[in-house]
């Protein structure tokens, strides 16, 4: 699954973004805008990956286990992600001081992708996509009592009419509702935690972090998954190769587009996969997201817009804040 739009500041690829130890220097200032414009390409290219291993993951529910498809995917992740960390880390590559938040991470992150992936068995990926982009609303929420955070009454708004969208697509109570449109939700929860710790160990180094996730997650998804095991055929195993490829090229290209531009402007562009989910499924299973999901959707979208736009604002005055404590 892709990662819900890092409206917060709490979300997960936003941290990933901020002060890449492997850049010498990081960036500072203001990002130039011919690469404000490649962060937007970037971000918008990644969503089309992301979308693209949904479908894989949607193809591969019909024949096995949505725990597998899971675990396949995470070992594809943990190929690429944790030779990469260890050739250019070294020795040091899974050292941390903060080991009880990386576990917990990196099991609300499992969590999630297994509710998502759960999801997606029964629902279409554009409707399933949707629901799960209510993951700002949990962040803001949570980080009231465990960050220590104030919410004004803008963001409350923004979350209550996100939440509306939510109830659109998910129309609970009439003859449209199945009961699998709680798993996205609750994927959404389990991401917002995630992100929320993510947050709480922001001085952890990036790379570090993505292969504790790697490894924390495989390892747990190893210990279900042979209660929940169907030989793959050769086929389900190239597709899933291609999840997992999919996917992680996906947080290769958010990454990059954070490192240019700054998460309040690339976050919005991350709801570009709601277009491209659509367009995917109707191109392999010829389904069509019905309206109340294109309208939730844009009540959704339109919701973490704004949120986005007051992010934007609250980092702006901060820094502000900041220059004028520095004048002497």
């Amino acid at each position: 699954m892709s990662p819900p739009p890092a409206v917060s500041a709490a979300a997960d690829c936003s941290s990933i973004a901020e002060a890449n130890p492997a850049r010498p220097g990081g960036r500072t200032g203001a990002p130039a805008k011919d690469a404000t414009f490649a962060a937007i390409g970037l971000a918008l290219l990644s969503t089309v990956f992301f979308a693209m291993g949904d479908i894989a993951a949607k193809v591969l529910t019909h024949t096995l286990p949505a725990i597998e498809v899971t675990w396949l995917r995470y070992v594809v992740f943990c190929l690429i992600v944790v030779p990469t960390v260890f050739v250019a880390r070294g020795a040091r590559a899974m050292h941390t001081p903060r080991l009880r938040l990386q576990i917990i991470r990196a099991l609300a992150v499992a969590g999630s992708s297994v509710l998502f992936i759960l999801g997606l068995g029964h629902l279409q990926v554009a409707e399933a996509t949707a629901i799960n982009f209510i993951s700002p609303i949990f962040i803001t929420a949570l980080s009231i009592p465990l960050l220590g955070e104030k919410v004004g009454i803008r963001r409350w708004a923004a979350a209550a009419v996100g939440f509306l969208g939510v109830m659109l697509v998910v129309q609970p109570g009439g003859s449209a509702f199945h009961v699998a449109a709680l798993l996205p939700i609750g994927a959404a929860l389990s991401w917002a935690v995630a992100a929320i710790a993510t947050r709480l160990m922001s001085s952890e180094r990036p790379d570090v972090t993505l292969a504790w996730s790697a490894v924390v997650g495989l390892i747990a998804l190893t210990a279900f998954v042979p209660f929940h095991w169907r030989t793959p055929t050769a086929g389900e195993s190239g597709l899933a190769v291609l999840m997992g490829g999919f996917s992680t090229m996906g947080h290769w290209l958010i990454i990059l587009a954070y490192r240019k531009a700054a998460v309040s402007t690339i976050a919005p562009f991350s709801y570009a996969q709601l277009l491209f989910a659509g367009l995917l499924g109707f191109g392999v299973f010829g389904t069509v997201p019905g309206a109340m999901t294109l309208v939730g959707g844009l009540v959704i979208a339109a919701s973490g817009l704004y949120t986005a736009h007051r992010e934007r604002i609250r980092a702006r005055e901060a820094r502000l804040a900041v220059a004028g404590i520095r004048r002497p």
